[in-house]
């Protein structure tokens, strides 16, 4: 469609709106109209009038039967010109208040008023793009005495240029979601498809975007607003189980965004087990949103990480009622308070971009990566038609991002893929290889994520909840299956553990560091391990450089001298680096480092390579010690932070005092005087009771303790005294020795009783399912 632009430098538009004298003027307030995404701005000096068929716009006189006729046949027409419609005024008659005229114009037409809004200075979160530029196209009428509406006044001329007709689906009054549209959009929501593929298969189902006449954001709005009517009740029984989990423990945390009586947005929650998981395991961290948990299309998103045996641990979960940018906001920082406000390392998500700006601003120094798994994944929709052409195309692209071993040979090698099946225009390969350096492997090997292998999916990676949730499961029936899973994993683990603890693996080497890391390493974690010093019997290490203490091994596969890596070590310090990265990445030594400790008589691991998070007693204390400094002082002051942060403190406690049985000692007689403080403060309002103007330094705990009373002891007093306490603590200590066996006896049985409970359980869920 053509424009024929006109100056107006100077012009003036004048016209007789005829409203009489009877009326009553109401000026309809509007929002900035930000949605209508063809924005000018700035105001033009040109006048644009719309060309086509004179005959199918308005004109003075022209007769509608009704005010909602002439406000769509005014819409009709702003479709086929290229503008959106909106109503600005509006008269009453005095007599009985009824509508007698109404002004319809451009969307554009007004300038914005920048509105003080009370208790909002300093919030705003982005600036608005402009969109109302003072456009004078406009559209009156004015209802008759016989009842027809006729038009009163028309401009047509805009100052601004229109919107072209593959563009015009994106103005606010001509987006609209149809009956069969939503009806098509139901059908695949319960068929567990998201918005992006309804979207896509309503393109082509309509024949284009600009037939489908909404915006991908509609389709998400009318999802979200369907589900809220759908949920009903389910949200309320949800919340309740929540509140009554936190009822039965005040460690199970949850949350919901908005309030539970306002309008709801989104739900977290968080049990014990998984707070406590993240103390141990919490370095790095999968959030996953690819699930769906009901046939109501809502968004089920756990937060997981992965324990000593490699198996995926929950840290948290959250039903998402809508995802955009703040929600994912509140969900981090809700979840971050939930976990005593520690950071991970590392978080893995799914390619999203609302997503990787909610981290970015929660999680700043997070290294941000995303999922490649799902990145291959949607190739296989975006470039389907390359795959079925050209066969080789997806094992070259998976060679180019698994196995290039430097950036410099990913970044020749990337160009030479595109080229070679002629993608150098695809816009989605353009945007994956911008973010490249948050997925592709090889820059990402200088961070922990916990991974064993580069090439290959590991089972911590499969969500924490396969085969308990699908798009076909109710909201009611998900509070079933997320307890299900949660006994299922925990039985794999405590099989796991009982594994590890009761079995000695096959060595097979009579290397001392193989039976050292036989007895360090969880089971799984050994085994690989294990991998990677067997094949230091087919490495050859040349040393390249020796400066100091620094000296450089090229480490090489036999007969495979081409493809060498340098290794770096400081024999002082006990410290060396592989290019490959796979401590950094892993966690575990590479078998290129253990290569160059076989060269160098290096006989044991240096206890900086062994990371606690992989060994059997990776639970033994807590991992993340420090305490938050900067949660709000709200949280400060909530019953879940004081338990979790006493908690933490009790286990390092226990941890410190049971090393030896001297120690042990003194740490009980110190519980014993801390239990009495207690009482006595808990008796006094809080506060310990006042000696001579002060706090009690102590209390009174038998008779051979004068603590607060002032008189100092005499050397020979203090030597009886002493004589008394060791004789009672020789006592204590071998009351102690027979305590902690028997105490390690009772253990050792409970542990057997819980897996062969265990045993027994899975084998009557085998029975039921035969």
């Amino acid at each position: 469609m053509e424009f024929e632009p006109l100056n107006i430098e100077n012009a003036v538009i004048e016209f007789d709106m005829g409203l009489g004298d009877d009326g009553v003027d109401i000026e309809h307030p509007v929002e900035d109209d930000d949605d209508d995404m063809m924005d000018s701005s700035s105001i033009s000096r040109e006048l644009y009038i719309p060309e086509g068929e004179t005959n199918l716009e308005p004109f003075e006189g022209m007769e509608f039967e009704s005010e909602e006729a002439a406000k769509a046949f005014y819409n009709s027409y702003a479709r086929r010109v290229g503008f959106s419609t909106r109503v600005s005024k509006s008269r009453h008659s005095r007599k009985d208040g009824a509508i007698i005229q109404r002004s319809f114009v451009c969307a554009k037409e007004g300038f914005r008023v920048e509105r003080d809004r009370a208790g909002n200075e300093g919030k705003v979160k982005r600036p608005r793009a402009v969109t109302r530029v003072g456009c004078k196209a406009m559209l009156a009428v004015k209802i008759q005495d016989s009842g027809q509406w006729v038009v009163s006044g028309f401009v047509k001329e805009h100052n601004h240029e229109l919107v072209p007709p593959d563009k015009v689906h994106c103005l606010r009054s001509h987006r609209h979601v149809s009956g069969s549209a939503k009806s098509f959009i139901d059908t695949l929501q319960r068929a567990g498809i998201g918005p992006s593929g309804i979207m896509s298969a309503l393109i082509k189902e309509y024949g284009g975007i600009s037939n489908v006449g909404f915006t991908e954001r509609d389709c998400r709005n009318y999802m979200r607003s369907s589900r809220q009517k759908t949920l009903g009740g389910d949200i309320q029984t949800f919340l309740d189980y929540l509140k009554q989990m936190h009822t039965e423990n005040p460690a199970f945390f949850y949350a919901v965004q908005g309030g539970e009586d306002q309008s709801m947005s989104n739900i977290f929650w968080a049990d014990q087990k998984g707070r406590m998981n993240y103390s141990f395991f919490g370095d790095t961290v999968t959030f996953d949103t690819i699930y769906r948990s009901n046939r109501y299309r809502l968004p089920f998103a756990p937060f997981t990480g992965v324990n000593h045996h490699g198996q995926p641990v929950l840290f948290g979960c959250a039903l998402l009622f809508n995802e955009s940018e703040e929600s994912f906001i509140w969900l981090f920082r809700t979840w971050l308070t939930a976990m005593s406000g520690h950071h991970p390392v590392s978080i893995t998500t799914d390619f999203d971009r609302v997503i990787r700006s909610a981290i970015a601003d929660v999680f700043p120094h997070t290294r941000h990566r995303f999922c490649k798994w799902h990145i291959f994944k949607e190739a296989q929709e975006k470039l389907s038609h390359i795959y079925l052409e050209h066969p080789n195309f997806e094992a070259e692209f998976h060679k180019c991002v698994n196995l290039t071993e430097s950036i410099e040979e990913f970044e020749s090698c990337w160009p030479s893929l595109i080229d070679n099946y002629g993608l150098r225009d695809d816009e989605w390969l353009q945007t994956i290889y911008a973010v490249r350096w948050q997925w592709v492997p090889v820059y990402l090997r200088d961070t922990f994520f916990a991974e064993m292998s580069i090439t290959q999916r590991s089972d911590s990676m499969n969500s924490y909840f396969d085969g308990y949730v699908n798009a076909a499961t109710t909201l009611q029936l998900f509070v079933k299956q997320y307890e299900k899973a949660l006994e299922s994993r925990y039985e794999k683990e405590v099989k796991a553990d009982y594994e590890t603890i009761n079995s000695t693996p096959a060595l097979k080497t009579p290397s001392p560091m193989e039976k050292q890391a036989a007895d360090l390493y969880s089971r799984k974690l050994f085994l690989k391990f294990q991998e990677e010093l067997v094949d230091t019997l087919t490495y050859m290490a040349s040393k390249t450089k020796d400066d100091g203490p620094i000296t450089i091994y090229s480490v090489a596969k036999f007969g495979e001298d081409l493809k060498s890596y340098s290794v770096r070590i400081n024999m002082l310090e006990m410290k060396a680096s592989c290019t490959c990265k796979m401590f950094e990445f892993s966690g575990i030594l590479c078998r290129h480092v253990l290569t160059v400790f076989r060269v160098t008589n290096v006989l044991t691991l240096p206890s900086h390579y062994i990371l606690k998070r992989w060994t059997r007693n990776s639970k033994s204390g807590v991992v993340l010690e420090e305490r938050p400094s900067d949660l709000l002082n709200s949280c400060r002051e909530s019953h879940n932070v004081r338990y979790n942060t006493l908690r933490h403190e009790a286990l390092k406690y226990v941890e410190e005092g049971a090393k030896t049985v001297d120690i042990y000692n003194v740490a009980i007689d110190c519980l014993q005087d801390a239990a009495k403080r207690v009482s006595l403060a808990k008796n006094n309002g809080g506060r310990l009771p006042l000696l001579n103007g002060s706090a009690m330094e102590g209390t009174i705990t038998g008779g051979s303790h004068e603590w607060g009373s002032g008189q100092p002891l005499s050397v020979d007093e203090k030597d009886k005294k002493i004589e008394e306490m060791s004789r009672e603590l020789c006592r204590a200590n071998r009351k102690s020795e027979v305590y902690r066996a028997n105490l390690l006896t009772v253990l050792k049985d409970i542990e057997e009783q819980k897996l062969q409970l265990s045993v027994k359980v899975q084998n009557i869920k085998l029975g039921m399912k035969d």
